[in-house]
């Protein structure tokens, strides 16, 4: 299934993209597409029934916003330098272990939102990655296949970076990875099964039409089910927690100078195999 939410921010409603790619209101069925609605197995079965039989009502998409797919996000956790690619276009050694970090749930917006460059900012830079959206509370996990039985499903997520803020002004990262807008998400939530292979799916970005990144999950250091079961040793994972799992090379900072970092009035687009696509507009904050 493609699950999303609709509406202005903070009043989204929760939704259904159909295989004829056909909007439905589930807004009927359930509250909200959030770690609730993700932990139990017999609404997620009544939500499948009544899209295979065709009696959700449809909705009007002309006009109408898409926020995150997830709602009341706990925490997004954020794996760096996971794809070997980039890890070589920024000088660094392959890690030996996940570098983990953690993004404020508040910066999560939807898919195409306006992103803002924050103020003094001169190093505002893109990723594109691959979002898991966790479906079962997870502790200690054991195995990979433990690991993926823990997965809800899959999403498009855009890691905006400040990298002045987040390397050149003394501390961790929190900097430069916390302003506002810094992480669009979605448009959908792709369940678990409808993604045999989170290691075959292609990521691309684009800056004012120009492709800058063109990776695939195939080159991740840590998969999916590495990252998740890591995860698990060092923090709980619940329900609608988010774990965006690091991006493919061609990134600003790993550019020749002068390097092209993102300036108000750029657009970004980006996209990952079978999870949709997004589009912000730059502005100043």
């Amino acid at each position: 299934m493609k699950l999303l939410r609709v509406g202005p921010p903070g009043a989204e409603r929760p939704a259904l993209l159909d295989q004829d790619g056909t909007l439905r209101d589930l807004s009927a069925l359930v509250d909200d597409i959030d770690g609730s609605l993700l932990a139990d197995a017999s609404a997620l079965d009544r939500v499948r029934a009544a899209a295979g039989a065709g009696v959700l009502p449809a909705l009007d998409a002309t006009g109408l916003r898409v926020g995150p797919p997830v709602g009341r996000i706990g925490k997004v956790v954020c794996i760096g330098l996971n794809y070997h690619g980039h890890a070589a276009e920024t000088g660094q050694a392959t890690p030996a272990e996940p570098v983990v970090f953690l993004k404020a749930a508040d910066t999560v917006v939807g898919p195409d939102d306006t992103v803002l460059v924050p103020r003094g900012s001169v190093k505002t830079d893109w990723e594109v990655e691959l979002a898991i959206v966790i479906g079962r509370t997870a502790r200690y996990l054991e195995t990979d296949e433990e690991a993926l039985a823990h997965v809800a499903g899959y999403a498009v997520a855009h890691d905006v970076s400040e990298r002045e803020f987040q390397i050149e002004r003394g501390g961790t990262w929190d900097k430069g990875k916390n302003c506002e807008t810094f992480n669009p998400l979605g448009p959908w939530l792709v369940t678990a099964d409808e993604v045999p292979d989170p290691q075959g799916l292609g990521l691309r970005l684009w800056v004012n039409g120009e492709l800058k990144q063109d990776g695939d999950t195939s080159d991740q250091i840590f998969p999916v089910a590495e990252v998740v079961r890591y995860v698990s040793r060092f923090m709980t994972l619940y329900p609608g927690d988010i774990i965006n799992t690091g991006t493919p090379a061609g990134v600003a900072m790993g550019q020749p100078e002068p390097k092209p970092y993102l300036r108000p009035g750029d657009v970004v687009e980006l996209e990952v195999d079978g999870l949709g696509r997004q589009r912000q507009e730059l502005k100043s904050a």
